[in-house]
């Protein structure tokens, strides 16, 4: 009987057992091609892979705002940013690239909406994978209070 009752304990702790998945929020301002291609491009691939290595699954949510917008952008020849000639020539491959991030990895992508009408953007110009929220704060503040932990990608 002793050890039914512990075996019941020991079921029921386990089911009851915290999620401890680890959950990462990156807050990505940065407008610098090779900051992000570095910090969020690859950077990202490399960490899922490690929690995967050891059994765990990475959740990844990244906040765009700052000088980010312009990696999220559909054409950027239409917009704010159609001077930036490294953008224009590899654009098509950063889209491929986040949009692998987010179909093979769960990444998750969100838009500041209000850092969008600062910057002349509208929802049509955004890539179609993309959420957009209010704001940036907003969505660190709901990452944040579900556990995930924080890091700031920015030029410097």
């Amino acid at each position: 009987m002793k050890k039914i009752i512990l075996a019941l304990m020991l079921l029921v702790g386990l089911g009851s057992a915290e999620d401890i998945s680890p959950k990462l929020v990156i807050s990505l301002t940065a407008g610098n091609m090779d900051t992000f291609e570095k910090k969020i491009l690859k950077a990202i691939v490399v960490n899922k892979n490690h929690y995967e290595s050891q059994l765990q699954e990475l959740e990844v949510a990244v906040v765009v705002h700052g000088s980010a917008y312009r990696f999220f952008v559909k054409d950027p020849s239409k917009t704010k940013y159609s001077d930036d000639k490294a953008l224009l020539s590899k654009y098509k491959e950063i889209h491929t690239r986040l949009e692998s991030l987010q179909d093979t990895y769960n990444v998750e992508f969100f838009v500041c909406k209000a850092g969008m009408t600062n910057n002349e953007l509208q929802d049509k110009d955004m890539l179609s994978f993309v959420k957009i929220v209010p704001t940036s704060t907003i969505a660190l503040i709901d990452k944040q209070n579900r556990g995930y932990a924080y890091i700031s990608v920015e030029d410097k």
